[in-house]
């Protein structure tokens, strides 16, 4: 069994290194009190492989001194269940001004000190634990996509990392805007199908209404400037270290002009290297 325990400053990454190993199969908790981690321990030895990978968030939350930790992980070593402690760290002025933009309170500014003095204090108190880290991250110059890097670099036994996902979903707005949507798009200026007789019960997944959709000059020059901007955007969004990427195709009921552009979109997508799925939320809907 894999056991890790991710300790370190306030601010400096802990949940966001957790949460990229929770990605490649560990299973994460957050803020487990000491005395209870050799239980959960036994939990995890008698669990038949369920839980090969395990990784446990303990910080300054737990209390100001880590003693309790230390009796904690003697009592791993006494079980034989191996164990490392990788230690997220970041410059004292870096993790200041991630708390003002924020807004957030660091654990050791409820009694009143101040916010520099707080970081100041945690540094001292973790000085036992990073001393017994088998692995240092400082994350002060390094982007989320960086440390997710470096965390899988660590810990993902040569995996590649997941490549992004892209949904691309057409929608009627008239039912809504889809709430998971990163990106959102109104093609309801396009000429609509929904007009002509012969076309109004068929879908933009049909020849004859995406040759109409498509038929026209500024459906054209639409897609020609979308195309533009996702080229140029998703590989921005890979190197922000983005997994799921969720694009909206809006017409007025969602049947034809946001399902002819969606399945046009796609295609794009997957011809520039991505995995993109489509989805077309109100095609079927009156």
């Amino acid at each position: 069994m894999e056991f890790l325990i991710i300790s370190g400053l306030s601010g400096a990454g802990k949940s966001k290194a957790a949460s990229f190993l929770e990605d490649i199969g560990f299973y994460v908790v957050d803020n487990m009190p000491a005395p209870l981690i050799p239980r959960f321990a036994e939990l995890c030895m008698a669990g038949q492989g369920r839980y090969d990978r395990v990784a446990l968030v303990t910080d300054i939350r737990g209390g100001q001194t880590f003693d309790g930790l230390f009796e904690a992980l003697d009592g791993l070593s006494q079980m034989g269940c191996a164990y490392q402690i990788l230690f997220v760290e970041a410059a004292t002025e870096t993790i200041i001004n991630r708390y003002k933009e924020t807004r957030r309170l660091h654990p050791l500014s409820k009694s009143g000190r101040s916010l520099d003095e707080a970081v100041r204090q945690e540094r001292e108190a973790l000085i036992p634990v990073r001393r017994r880290a088998a692995y240092i991250i400082d994350t002060t110059a390094l982007s989320t996509a960086k440390l997710r890097g470096e965390v899988l670099r660590l810990f993902g036994g040569g995996e590649a990392v997941p490549a992004m996902t892209v949904n691309v979903i057409s929608f009627g707005f008239k039912h809504g805007i889809p709430i998971e949507a990163d990106l959102v798009f109104d093609v309801r200026f396009l000429p609509n199908p929904y007009y002509i007789a012969e076309l109004c019960s068929q879908t933009g997944l049909d020849e004859p209404v995406r040759s109409f959709v498509f038929g026209y000059q500024q459906t054209k020059d639409f897609m020609a400037r979308l195309e533009g901007l996702i080229g140029f955007l998703l590989p921005q969004y890979v190197e922000e270290g983005k997994t799921v990427l969720v694009i909206a195709v809006g017409c007025t009921g969602g049947h034809h002009r946001s399902v002819a552009v969606t399945r046009a979109l796609a295609e794009f997508i997957r011809q520039k290297g991505y995995t993109a799925a489509e989805n077309h939320r109100d095609m079927t809907r009156g």
